[in-house]
Formats: C-alpha cells, sequence, structure tokens
C-alpha cells in the first residue's frame, strides 16, 4: 500500500439519505461513465468559480485542469470569483479532497465551499470538477465488479491520512451505487473518476492504478446525450396565464427548455399534462443555474406540477423523460398566476 494513499469522498446532502429513490435502466450504449442524473446542470450552463484560499499555483492548477473537460461537455466556467458563485473552492490540507455533486453545490451556503482540493496529485482538480458536473465515482458503478477485502479496506482508511470511520469507509469505498441512481454501464477502469487502490484491498489481488487524465470513454460520456452534448437548445416562450404549450420528447435523453417572464411577485404554477412521465426542475430568476426546486409526478397521472412564490424576472422549466435512457413521448407545459 502506498504509504499516504489519498482517496476523495463525495459530499452529499443529507436529504439525499431519505430520499425514496426511482428507478430506471441503464442506457445501453457505447458511452461508459457514473453519471447521478438528478444533479445535472442546464446543458449549456456557465458555472462561476471562486476560490476561497490557495496559493496562485493551487489555484493556476485547479483551473487548467477544470478546462478539461470543456471541449467535451456542453458547459462553461467563470473563474471571476463572484460572491455567489456555483462553485466555490477550499484548499485546506487537513480535509483531503471532496465535492459536492453537480447541483447540489447550490444548497450550499455561500460562505462555505462547495469543494475542497486538500491535495492536488495527479488530476485531482479534475476529479473533483469530474463531481461538480454529476460525475460520481468509478469504483462505486453497480456494473463494476470490484470485490473487496473489507478488513483490509477498513483497517488501512482507519488511519492517517484518512482516519475514517468505518461507516465513513463504506459509504465512500465499499458500497455501490444503486442501480436507480445513476446513469452509465460498464466498468472503465481508464476513469479519471478512478482513484488508484492496491492490490491487497482487492479480492482478485489486483488493484486499479491512478489515472491522471481523462479518458476516451469519460471525453465520449460527458459529450453524449446523456450528459452535456455539443447541441444547441433554444428555450422555448412560454407566456403566463396562456393556454398549454404543446411538445414532446422526441429522442431518450432529450431535454426540453422553457423560458417565461414574471412581471409580478405571486404564486405560480407550472405543470405539464398528457401520458408522459416526466420530469421538470425550475431554475431563476434570470439564472440557468439557480435551481429552485423539481418535481416528479406531483400533477395528475405522471406530469410534473410545481408551484412557487416567485419574484419578477426571467425563470427557466427544464422538461425530462422519467426514463432518460428509453423515453419519448408527447406533453404539454403551461404557466399560470394563481
Amino acid at each position: 500500500m502506498k504509504e499516504h494513499l489519498k482517496v476523495c469522498h463525495d459530499r452529499i446532502l443529507p436529504l439525499d439519505l431519505v430520499r425514496p429513490q426511482q428507478t430506471i435502466r441503464l442506457s445501453t450504449g457505447p458511452a461508459r461513465a457514473v453519471f447521478l442524473f438528478r444533479k445535472m446542470w442546464i446543458t449549456g450552463s456557465t458555472l462561476r468559480v471562486r476560490f476561497m484560499g490557495g496559493t496562485s499555483a493551487q489555484q493556476a492548477i485547479a483551473e487548467q485542469q477544470a478546462l478539461w473537460w470543456l471541449p467535451h461537455a456542453n458547459l462553461k466556467f467563470e473563474f471571476n470569483n463572484a460572491s455567489d458563485a456555483e462553485i466555490r473552492i477550499a484548499f485546506d490540507s487537513s480535509d483531503g479532497a471532496w465535492s459536492y455533486i453537480g447541483t447540489d453545490c447550490l444548497s450550499i451556503p455561500r460562505n462555505q465551499p462547495t469543494m475542497n482540493l486538500g491535495f492536488l496529485d495527479g488530476g485531482t482538480a479534475a476529479h473533483e470538477f469530474g463531481h461538480a458536473i454529476g460525475l460520481a465515482h468509478e469504483h462505486q458503478n453497480p456494473l463494476g465488479g470490484i470485490e473487496w477485502n473489507e478488513e483490509v479496506v477498513i483497517s488501512d482508511l482507519g488511519k492517517p491520512p484518512n482516519n475514517w470511520t468505518p461507516d465513513q469507509i463504506r459509504h465512500n469505498v465499499l458500497e455501490k451505487y444503486a442501480v436507480d441512481q445513476i446513469r452509465g454501464t460498464e466498468f472503465d477502469p481508464a476513469s479519471i473518476m478512478l482513484y488508484f487502490f492496491p492490490d491487497t484491498w482487492v479480492k482478485s489481488g489486483h488493484g486499479t492504478k491512478e489515472n491522471s487524465e481523462l479518458s476516451t470513454v469519460d471525453k465520449s460520456f460527458i459529450a453524449s446525450t446523456q450528459a452535456y452534448p455539443h447541441t444547441a437548445i433554444q428555450a422555448i416562450e412560454l407566456s403566463v396565464n396562456a393556454a398549454p404549450v404543446s411538445a414532446a420528447i422526441g429522442l431518450a435523453g432529450e431535454e426540453d427548455l422553457f423560458k417565461f417572464t414574471v412581471k409580478k411577485s405571486g404564486r405560480h404554477i407550472i405543470q405539464t399534462g398528457g401520458q408522459t412521465d416526466v420530469v421538470m426542475k425550475l431554475f431563476g430568476p434570470n439564472s440557468q443555474t439557480s435551481f429552485i426546486t423539481e418535481d416528479d409526478d406531483g400533477g395528475i397521472g405522471l406530469n410534473s406540477r410545481i408551484a412557487a412564490e416567485l419574484i419578477p424576472g426571467q425563470y427557466f422549466a427544464q422538461v425530462r423523460h422519467y426514463n432518460k435512457a428509453q423515453g419519448t413521448g408527447s406533453y404539454s407545459i403551461r404557466v399560470n398566476k394563481s
């Protein structure tokens, strides 16, 4: 075992510990990765980044490795140190390396980091930015097939520099994601989202190598329709208190984007209609990254319904099929001020 084995750990919101899970089938295409689909940003979003400390050299490494994702993912990073930046990075050497996943970053108080880069070995910063855009740990892929020597893993990670409890070790390493939490397929041993694990930790006697760059699969998956494809997404205009607008999920993985303007503060209801099982997220005001809420079956049947007190501004509703891998179908959407 390496003398100082450094392993990233996920930061999860307390709500995720009790949230009932939904079930989808895994995608069957050639792109393979572990992606927490309910935490993804709107495709084409600009994510602002603020450094909360760190030397100029540390900040430069973080920025350089974050940019590895951008030729492939239809996202942008702005390193402008905005006070309300979506991604906020600390460099606390006593707190390891970690990041909240995707839109979970929006639930963290603005005076707290959403990512920590306590070490910057190899591709650590790229790994953590992978989490920030929604990617999960490859070693916890439910189809990964890793059989752990649990006693050895618990013994080693219970020592410095990690000093984790058995429960922390089970969460961060031993437990696999449920099939219904992720989008992805086969295990990718070359993924930037996979850390080095020594041979002694694995029953087969063959551990994993440290990956310090994006793999071919990382690049193809993050650019695929399952993640952030480089296709133009035009927001469809909705008028408040107008007739429903007809729409359709024509291809599996497609996401529709709608926008509407609130002129006067008050309770607004955004809802879908029809027989297609859809999920809706609401963002705003005047931002595609300021997440407000999400709904699955709050409307009639399998439809989504969001009721919220909104202030003046522009809002964005993102609609996708519940079955991201295979689902298609027609639906309608409308906005009413009550």
